[in-house]
């Protein structure tokens, strides 16, 4: 059964399965495009300051598919069919956590190649910007599935998904991006660890959150 949703979930969410998960993707290097006609093509302030576009980039793609992460299984009674199944909420949102990283984490990493080239990052930059990516698009993810099922029963989700990630995303930005400025593959741990804290947080604040949406 939990293979079964997780296929399920990642047909959903996949960008080339026909989810529209594309868009963070599409949204994160067409910064990575812009950013050098607004700050000019000098190789040196690119170089300087695009690892932290990147990083800004991420965090606002990571807030495009949050309306599309629960609150459409919750309209069409998903979450009800599959407890009658036995599974728990806290067990589909882990799942849920799983196929959402897998549809924007990985193909972010392959679009920060392309990135790195346009903004004339070098090759340790371009390493510490994936490492970075790599441990922290998973906390990214986990921040994206909480709100995403606390605000789902809200009339204005959507915008105050937004409102909220950004502020709770601001110490894996600042440690992702703090790691790039001073060339320190130390803050790689913390994005890491604060990443592991919201990874075993997620799948029960969202669960919660579920059934009390469920109960509304």
């Amino acid at each position: 059964m939990i293979a079964a949703l997780l296929r399920r979930d990642l047909a959903t969410f996949f960008p080339f399965a026909g989810g529209g998960a594309a868009l963070p993707v599409v949204f994160f290097v067409a910064v990575a495009m812009l950013y050098p006609f607004a700050v000019g093509p000098d190789a040196n302030t690119l170089s300087r300051t695009g690892g932290g576009v990147v990083w800004i980039a991420a965090l606002l793609a990571a807030i495009l598919p949050l309306e599309k992460l629960v609150a459409r299984d919750i309209a069409l009674g998903m979450f009800d069919q599959l407890r009658l199944r036995g599974l728990t909420e806290e067990a589909i949102m882990a799942v849920r956590l799983l196929a959402h990283w897998l549809s924007f984490g990985p193909p972010l990493l392959l679009a920060a190649l392309p990135a790195a080239a346009l903004l004339a990052l070098d090759r340790s930059t371009l390493e510490l910007l994936l490492l970075g990516l790599l441990a922290g698009t998973p906390g990214l993810a986990a921040i994206g599935l909480m709100i995403a099922a606390l605000t789902a029963s809200l009339r204005a989700g959507a915008a105050l998904s937004g409102l909220l990630l950004i502020p709770l995303a601001l110490p894996i930005l600042i440690f992702g991006a703090g790691a790039l400025a001073r060339q320190d593959a130390a803050s790689i741990g913390f994005v890491a660890a604060i990443s592991l804290l919201l990874i075993a947080i997620a799948p029960f604040a969202a669960g919660a959150a579920i059934r009390a949406a469920r109960e509304v």
